[in-house]
């Protein structure tokens, strides 16, 4: 999603109440934030969001950023919520807050947002969608929680999907099947992530039943096997029709398909049985024509 398109959803302070003089920078948390007010709040007050589908990991990108903080600070504010139970919610940040610990800071400023699950979600998706470094169990859990908020603020299936793929810059049907990835077993997600399953696969698995998706990751992990998108669709039919099991998975993934046969003739041998004005299609003719006379006079083979 475009950065204009995020901050159409953040109400940010006007200039003049962020820097003047009586507010003298950002406020503190010790008073009671108002609506799209820049804060500084205390780590220690930001909860991770609920369900929240980025990882915030310890990389290079991580340690850059941890020594920006420490010369800079926070530059972008996250975004939060209150909680009913005390302190903040985080939407928006969660990287910037582990940024700061690591730093040593105390506090980071925040933009303080008054807004309901569905739209928390919405921001917080639309947020991290775009980052380069997001696996793609991140990506289809995320539009999962993304879809099913938009569907709660009352818009239609398709209306949904089409505003999600205008916004991300993917198509409806790349949509459509991360979603469906998303209710797989966490070890076949794992698998998507590490390209040891395919995206189409994974979808195609997705409609079986949590019990039989972990048989099959237990089956093609130890029979060290992939699946092709014929033989997850011929699971998928099976279990279907109810005979889905390790038995049957085991004989289905051990049968071996027979080789397609490629028979190669040697030009210069060609040449001395037919002439250079006989194409292609005339030689395989004549060919197959002296081999069914041979078959039908009962040749042994």
């Amino acid at each position: 999603m475009s950065s204009k398109g995020l901050s159409n959803r953040i109400k940010l302070s006007s200039y003049d109440d962020m820097f003047s003089a009586e507010n003298d920078g950002n406020t503190t948390a010790e008073a009671k934030p108002v609506e799209g007010q820049i804060v500084e709040i205390p780590l220690s007050e930001l909860h991770t969001f609920e369900n929240h589908p980025f990882r915030v990991v310890d990389d290079e990108n991580m340690e850059e950023m941890v020594e920006s903080v420490k010369e800079y600070g926070v530059l972008v504010p996250a975004i939060a919520r209150p909680r009913a139970e005390g302190g903040y919610e985080l939407i928006s940040g969660h990287r910037r807050k582990h940024a700061s610990e690591l730093a040593g800071k105390d506090t980071m400023p925040v933009i303080v947002r008054d807004c309901d699950n569905d739209e928390a979600v919405v921001i917080m998706v639309d947020a991290n969608i775009q980052r380069e470094d997001i696996l793609v169990s991140e990506r289809a859990k995320a539009y999962q929680m993304k879809y099913e908020a938009m569907k709660h603020q009352g818009k239609a299936q398709g209306n949904s999907l089409q505003e999600m793929s205008e916004q991300a810059g993917e198509s409806m049907k790349t949509i459509q099947r991360l979603i469906c990835i998303a209710s797989l077993d966490d070890k076949l997600l794992a698998m998507v992530d590490e390209k040891k399953l395919g995206l189409r696969q994974g979808v195609d698995l997705s409609f079986i039943p949590q019990e039989q998706q972990r048989i099959v990751y237990e089956v093609i992990s130890e029979m060290g096997v992939s699946l092709s998108q014929e033989q997850s669709a011929r699971i998928k039919e099976a279990s279907r029709k109810g005979y889905l099991n390790a038995d049957f998975l085991r004989d289905f993934l051990s049968e071996k398909k027979p080789k397609p046969r490629k028979v190669v003739f040697n030009q210069k041998k060609l040449d001395n049985y037919f002439t250079p004005d006989m194409s292609n299609e005339d030689i395989e003719e004549l060919i197959v024509k002296l081999l069914d006379e041979w078959k039908e006079k009962g040749e042994p083979r």
